[in-house]
């Protein structure tokens, strides 16, 4: 009788914390509209020379500084062809648009990967290990954060010319500090639990328990502060080049395209406007996915 009721019965399967928080995720509808809004942009950004008969270095001093065909406001001169208008030596502000995209999001993402390995295992060894080497590293992370980033990346940019790829690695270099007191904070939750002491009875190395059991059960807050570094990383580069310590000519990225729009931005307001809103909706973007993440891996939302 009892073989046969349990025959009946429907299997019971659970569901992962993974499930559960993608279940979540998928409902929160301000960062599933961030995520189609940013792939849109991601987009444009890839396809950016189909998208446009202009290049993004492409001069012509017959259209300095005009404004796009629809400007609602009266201009000097107007460049139907060129929906975003033009700079002030010519060239198409559309396709320097997306071209900047490239560059900060290329800049963000490169430098977040950066800050997120250094910041991984360094907090990771920290607190695993603990005691002394716990303290000595921490006192390290505690002295970095009391000296301004902008002296390590202005140094770097000095001593080694302004490369475009030591802008990725000078900005991930000095932005792993937070990560790394997070992944300390995790690794010291959980590395009494009850896994972790199996392992080490078995005999497995520190090196190997850090990377294998410590690091994978930290990806959760890794993950949604690793949303939430990208924009900052952004407004970072973007700052260094607005002083002019970034991105150099021919290149553009958001930054350098906001510093010259700043400098037109009286005659020339459209040159400011489209890179900004750019930025600006796409740090909105990042935030938002970074609150749902934070959101849908809240253990106590389950």
């Amino acid at each position: 009788m009892s073989q046969n009721l349990s025959a009946a019965l429907p299997e019971l399967k659970g569901r992962s914390q993974w499930v559960d928080a993608r279940a979540r995720l998928l409902r929160n509808r301000a960062a599933m509209a961030s995520i189609v809004i940013l792939g849109i942009i991601v987009f444009l950004a890839m396809f950016a020379p189909l998208l446009s008969p202009y290049a993004y270095d492409e001069v012509n001093y017959d259209l300095i500084s005009c404004a796009p065909g629809w400007w609602p406001f009266e201009a000097m001169c107007t460049a139907p062809g060129n929906i975003f208008g033009t700079d002030a030596i010519g060239r198409d502000i559309f396709v320097r648009v997306l071209y900047g995209a490239r560059v900060s999001l290329a800049v963000g993402l490169v430098a977040t990967i950066v800050s997120l390995v250094i910041g991984v295992l360094y907090g990771a060894t920290a607190g695993y290990l603990g005691g002394r080497i716990d303290d000595l590293m921490m006192r390290v992370v505690d002295v970095l954060y009391s000296l301004p980033f902008i002296f390590f990346v202005i140094i770097l940019m000095v001593v080694f010319d302004r490369n475009f790829i030591l802008l990725f690695v000078a900005i991930g270099a000095v932005e792993w500090l937070t990560m790394a007191r997070i992944v300390r904070g995790q690794t010291l939750s959980i590395k009494q639990k009850e896994f972790i002491e199996a392992a080490r009875a078995a005999g497995v190395g520190p090196f190997s328990i850090i990377t294998r059991h410590v690091i994978p059960n930290v990806v959760g807050p890794v993950v949604v502060y690793v949303t939430l570094t990208v924009p900052t990383v952004i407004l970072m580069e973007s700052f260094l080049s607005f002083l002019g310590l970034g991105i150099q000519e021919p290149l553009t990225s958001w930054g350098v395209l906001i510093s010259d729009g700043a400098d037109q931005m009286e005659t020339a307001p459209w040159m400011l406007l489209f890179p900004a809103l750019f930025m600006a909706v796409t740090l909105f973007c990042f935030n938002f996915i970074g609150d749902g993440l934070r959101d849908a891996m809240d253990p106590k939302d389950r």
